[in-house]
């Protein structure tokens, strides 16, 4: 009996009510009358740490600031560290092809027949492997295109001027210095400008982005799709603004202009122009 008194005393003594009187101290005007228990003040701690600890692990986990955690890695970190996994392959497998050179140099003078270095399958699709078959949708999609051209109002003539780019105003991606042109017989297809540090890179045109990401070679990159069959690409970026599936207009920010990637001499913004599947001299077009 006495253990079960002192379970129902401490019980009692949770749920025992008390009341919280705030008063003016001049006036002694009561400015607010609370009745709270124990138990209350408790639950309601719980919940208000509760609360707490979610709201920081949330902005922990889905915001930049998890890079002030001692430890953790920066964007740039986890960029290098991509990029030595793929020069540490690279370098196994050029270990690999020395070290069958060097047996089978041992193998020749010992008068056996050298072994044959095997390369890793390559994984890159080839043409030969893809098989193009008209599917329902394509006939349909073809028989609705066909069945339009009857009926429209502009000669062959004027669809050409309508895809020329002598009659595009391009805008400016960066105002600076031509340190290296188009090129395509070194295989340098667009124009190397050199401005301010930090110079915002703008779009040339209105269009859609249709890559923006990250390559080994040419730092981060992002790639505009035009109308008239013309893509615009802008390489070696410090930071890209937008992502894939953005749409922009001519003259909003892109991107920062930076020094990344393997190929570059420098901060500069390599751009290209594509206009039906071929490149072309943007100098030609834009005046920088």
């Amino acid at each position: 009996m006495s253990e079960k008194k002192e379970k129902r005393s401490f019980l009692e003594k949770f749920r025992h009510k008390y009341r919280l009187s705030i008063y003016r101290d001049e006036t002694f005007e009561e400015l607010l009358n609370l009745k709270l228990s124990k138990l209350n003040v408790l639950t309601i701690a719980s919940v208000l740490t509760l609360l707490f600890l979610i709201i920081v692990i949330s902005i922990i986990a889905y915001t930049p600031a998890k890079e002030l955690i001692p430890g953790y890695p920066d964007q740039k970190t986890l960029r290098n560290i991509k990029l030595n996994a793929h020069r540490l392959d690279s370098l196994e497998l050029e270990m690999k092809k020395r070290d069958v050179y060097f047996e089978n140099i041992r193998r020749i003078i010992s008068g056996e027949a050298p072994e044959e270095f095997a390369a890793p399958e390559d994984t890159v699709v080839t043409n030969t492997e893809i098989s193009f078959q008209r599917s329902r949708e394509d006939s349909f999609l073809r028989s609705m295109v066909e069945a339009e051209q009857p009926y429209t109002l502009l000669t062959d003539d004027r669809r050409r001027q309508q895809a020329s780019l002598s009659n595009i105003l391009f805008f400016a991606p960066v105002k600076g210095i031509v340190t290296n042109s188009f090129n395509p017989v070194i295989q340098h297809y667009g124009a190397d400008i050199v401005a301010g540090p930090n110079e915002v890179v703008k779009a040339v045109l209105d269009g859609t982005v249709i890559f923006a990401s990250w390559t080994i070679e040419t730092g981060n990159v992002i790639q505009i799709q035009h109308e008239n069959n013309l893509i615009s690409i802008y390489k070696h970026n410090a930071e890209l603004l937008k992502k894939t599936g953005d749409r922009v207009r001519a003259g909003e920010p892109i991107a920062i202009i930076g020094n990344s990637g393997e190929l570059t001499t420098g901060p500069h913004l390599h751009i290209e122009l594509w206009h039906n599947g071929n490149p072309v001299n943007p100098e030609n077009y834009i005046s920088f």
